[in-house]
């Protein structure tokens, strides 16, 4: 073993030096925590997730066969939001994410998809088919009275077309949930598998469901760490009992090759209520699988 030690490693994800937008793929920061329901914190994921990643940097990916870091990737830093205003924010967000070829963000609370797929689908020109895992279906019309929030960013993008629902697939849900939302996700198409579902199917067969309803078209990556079991992720605002196995996660999302990924999150690491970086390394560790995934199939 050679170069830097692990733990010198430079504070960047993986410790890219560069930091330009021109990169294939670009890294950014999403501090935004001021739509959760629950507990707050995920404004310091970024800097947790960056942290963690450093055990990242050892080697080639032992699946893909490929060393994310020397991939035309950067990271840019963070975006600026607006403090304590969620609708300027969410403006801000969007126009931050204007012209980056394929962005990788690290939330943050989850309502950052709903700016990210408003800037994606201009790009695209079509709705997006959806991967999304996360304990909670994040459809609710509002939170607690308010229009935004990390709980309604696939309502707003399925009322605004931004993506196609019928291509939208949620893997890991368990939470509590009024009947009402369940049942206005499902008639828009959305197809769900819970927690319960995943183990009983195992991974081969939820990545295969996954490829049956995404399809061919342009996919959006959505990963909402409380998707995993709080005893394997605590580090976040809204745990839920039961979840899916971080190995599971990793089968899946490694077996989703041939779908056209255009982009990703992955949101909701709160670092204060972590245990020794379990869960930013969770999350860091996604992030290199998907970079596994989409930069071996560009390189192949």
């Amino acid at each position: 073993m050679s170069g830097t030690p692990t733990f010198a490693v430079a504070s960047s994800f993986m410790g890219l030096p560069r930091s330009d937008r021109s990169a294939a793929f670009a890294l950014a920061g999403i501090p935004l925590d001021i739509g959760v329901t629950n507990r707050t914190g995920a404004r310091s994921g970024p800097a947790a997730v960056r942290a963690a990643s450093r055990m990242l940097t050892d080697g080639d990916h032992p699946h893909f066969w490929i060393d994310p870091t020397r991939l035309d990737i950067a990271d840019i830093g963070d975006f600026t939001i607006a403090l304590g205003d969620l609708a300027a924010s969410y403006r801000l967000i969007e126009e931050q994410a204007e012209g980056l070829d394929h962005l990788l963000a690290v939330g943050g609370e989850h309502g950052i998809t709903l700016p990210l797929l408003r800037a994606l689908r201009r790009k695209v020109g079509a709705p997006l088919g959806l991967v999304h895992f996360d304990a909670h279906v994040d459809t609710w019309p509002d939170n607690f009275g308010q229009v935004y929030g990390h709980g309604s960013p696939f309502y707003h993008a399925i009322e605004e077309g931004l993506v196609d629902p019928r291509r939208m697939i949620q893997i890991g849900i368990r939470s509590p949930v009024q009947r009402e939302v369940w049942d206005w996700t499902v008639g828009k198409g959305v197809t769900i598998l819970s927690a319960q579902d995943v183990h009983a199917l195992g991974p081969a067969a939820v990545a295969e469901r996954v490829r049956k309803v995404v399809g061919s078209g342009a996919t959006y990556f959505s990963y909402d760490v409380d998707c995993l079991d709080p005893a394997f992720a605590p580090g976040t605002g809204t745990p839920e009992f039961a979840g899916i196995l971080p190995w599971q996660s990793q089968a899946i999302l490694r077996s989703l090759a041939g779908i056209d990924f255009v982009g990703m999150d992955v949101v909701e690491v709160a670092p204060a209520y972590d245990v020794s970086e379990i869960t930013s390394l969770a999350a860091a560790t996604v992030i290199w699988d998907y970079l596994g995934l989409v930069g071996s199939a560009k390189t192949a």
